[in-house]
């Protein structure tokens, strides 16, 4: 089964070669690999040319490009080192060991998902009330545009402060903290998508004599289903953004940012960088994840 499974990857994947998909792909992540491990001899050289020189070491151009790419406390990694980070911490680490990385993005995603929730009942919840109540349209709209000029990084300490005065800590502040990234891009989307219905359309369901709840239901609502899916795909990369940023204010321990935080204590910048990119897949994934959920759903809607 496995061999078969596999099979049918590559089949996909030159399918995907055939058809000219993977080749933009494949050259943006060709090109960005070559530009990375020119950058990262760029910014490590002086500091390996200044060691040879304070040693009086004799070094030509292809012993500091080999030095760049084998410092243990590079300016900037080059992708080898990170891969090989990633293998020892995610493959070769057991998965409930505090150095797994796998560990500490499961504790990232749950508080993530939790705030990703939240954040969406909420934003379906305000956009319904300001469709259908006009003084939370005039009064409540302008100060859910306002909420987002604040910075999350000057925000996410006070909120952290304010709930563990009130015996709120863990789980619980960083999930709040994604609440407040992820419902404006849900709100927004869903005043836009129960606007969108023809007034041609509303004008027939009065016609019909229908009560608000069924023109919500039979019209606004599946109007408005593409728009929150579409909303939905930029709310669940903003909610694992606002579970890392959780992280940090606290000296967590445990996930994402406390990783960033460990390795930014001790310089350690191949842990930085491995963690960022466990969070860039994580978010690609869920994503993915979404955007499966909303061809899916448009699918059984008769949408193409």
């Amino acid at each position: 089964m496995t061999t078969d499974a596999a099979a049918v990857r590559a089949g996909a994947f030159r399918e995907g070669l055939r058809q000219g998909r993977l080749v933009p792909i494949l050259t943006v992540l060709a090109a960005i690999v070559v530009v990375w491990y020119g950058a990262a001899v760029y910014l490590n050289a002086p500091r390996l040319i200044d060691g040879y020189e304070r040693r009086d070491q004799a070094w030509d151009t292809g012993r500091l490009i080999s030095d760049a790419y084998s410092m243990r406390r590079p300016v900037l990694p080059a992708p080898h080192q990170i891969v090989v980070e990633l293998d020892k911490t995610v493959l070769d680490t057991p998965v409930t060991s505090r150095r797994s990385l796998v560990y500490h993005a499961g504790v990232t995603l749950s508080s993530s998902l939790l705030g990703f929730v939240l954040g969406s009942l909420l934003g379906i919840v305000l956009a319904v009330g300001i469709i259908h109540i006009h003084t939370l349209d005039r009064s409540l709209m302008p100060w859910i545009v306002a909420s987002q000029t604040v910075p999350i990084l000057a925000i996410a300490p006070m909120i952290i402060v304010v709930l563990a005065s009130i015996g709120l800590v863990g789980l619980i502040p960083k999930a709040i903290i994604s609440t407040y990234l992820c419902f404006f891009p849900v709100a927004v989307g869903m005043v836009k998508g129960l606007r969108s219905p023809d007034p041609l359309q509303l004008d027939l369901m009065e016609t019909y004599s229908a009560s608000k709840a069924q023109t919500f239901w039979m019209l606004r609502w599946p109007a408005s289903t593409p728009f929150l899916l579409a909303s939905l795909k930029v709310a669940v990369a903003l909610s694992l953004v606002g579970a890392i940023v959780g992280e940090l204010p606290t000296g967590a321990r445990a996930g994402i940012g406390a990783r960033l935080l460990a390795g930014s204590y001790y310089g350690q910048t191949i842990q930085i960088w491995s963690a960022l990119i466990v969070a860039s897949l994580m978010a690609g994934c869920l994503v993915w994840l979404v955007g499966a959920a909303e061809r899916q759903v448009l699918r059984r809607m008769g949408s193409r």
